[in-house]
């Protein structure tokens, strides 16, 4: 520690020298001025000699003080930086007028940024507001759309309740997107029967299995994990509904434990480009398969990624072109409080 105080403070001092030897040089001249006057007026050499030394040494003390002063306030202020503008409130002694006056427009700076900071805040809570009552407003039409199908058993119907789930699909996606990055985010850890959770996923895009003529190779798992019922749900969804959506007709997707608690959907779609698996996670990247489809928005395993980090899993995606999609979901979480 003591070695690396010295290492910060050698910089330090090598500029403080630059900044002091205006006025070091100038002290040097004057006391050479009066030497020299003296002497003309043939003063004896100890009587210039003692002054002169009395008051270098004084100078060199006070120079010194003012160079201790000036490091403890470099500290501070290199403290600071590391600081949010939002609590940089503790300046060291401003040390001069300039000093002051610099304080006092970062102060003003500060309260500015802060006004501003929450006047976006408060736009943005009410942005988050509306699209929240239009999200749960809009489910209420999807409802009574589905109601008037349930009685309709034609080709055409069934293609309109398949664009309606993909819909739904979208309004949740939505109201995920809203959820997550707020402090409200309701997060229910327990310990939940994956069997469950997959069956019902299943069953929400049973249709599109049926229509795509997709097989589906499941096995009960048999396992039970810790997590969130709610936002793992909306994961598996997720990864289902890009599986189904890139497999071509006669495919397979296949559900299955690679390790215990390690769950992995596959797919035998067209894969992923390897220049773009590094960056499937990133929000709003669809890569080559985005292109192709214009309906993808690069939103969803974004959303996937943020939730599993958020709940302790990992989520990995292989790939190959033209053979299909693994996307695998480390379950395992240690040190879990379940309520």
């Amino acid at each position: 520690m003591r070695k690396e105080n010295e290492t910060k403070r050698l910089p330090f001092f090598f500029d403080y020298c630059r900044e002091r030897r205006k006025g070091v040089l100038r002290s040097l001249l004057f006391c050479s001025i009066f030497g020299f006057v003296f002497l003309l007026y043939h003063l004896p050499f100890d009587a210039v000699l003692y002054p002169s030394l009395l008051c270098g040494g004084l100078g060199g003390l006070f120079l010194l003080s003012d160079y201790h002063k000036a490091y403890m306030r470099h500290c501070h202020l290199v403290k600071m930086r590391n600081l949010s503008a939002a609590v940089m409130d503790c300046f060291p002694e401003a040390g001069g007028v300039l000093g002051q006056d610099y304080q006092e427009i970062i102060q003003r700076l500060r309260k500015e940024q802060q006004s501003l900071t929450n006047q976006l805040n408060a736009q943005y809570d009410d942005l988050i507001a509306y699209y929240t009552m239009w999200v749960h407003q809009i489910k209420t039409p999807i409802a009574a759309m589905r109601l008037y199908l349930q009685n309709e058993d034609t080709e055409f119907s069934h293609k309109i309740a398949r664009e309606l789930q993909r819909i739904e699909q979208y309004v949740e996606m939505v109201l995920v997107y809203l959820r997550l990055d707020t402090a409200e985010t309701d997060y229910v850890i327990k310990e939940l029967d994956m069997d469950k959770i997959i069956s019902e996923a299943v069953k929400k895009f049973s249709i599109q299995f049926i229509e795509g003529k997709i097989s589906l190779v499941y096995e009960p798992l048999l396992v039970t994990v810790v997590s969130d019922e709610k936002w793992l749900s909306f994961v598996i969804e997720q990864v289902l509904s890009n599986a189904l959506k890139y497999t071509p007709e006669g495919g397979t997707i296949r559900i299955s434990l690679v390790s215990p608690k390690v769950l992995c959907i596959a797919d035998t779609g067209m894969g992923i480009a390897p220049e773009d698996l590094p960056r499937v996670f990133t929000k709003g990247y669809t890569g080559h398969n985005g292109r192709t489809d214009k309906r993808a928005s690069g939103i969803g395993l974004s959303l996937c990624k943020e939730i599993c980090d958020k709940l302790g899993h990992d989520i990995t995606i292989s790939s190959a072109l033209g053979e299909g999609t693994s996307v695998r979901i480390d379950l395992q979480q240690e040190g879990v409080i379940v309520e």
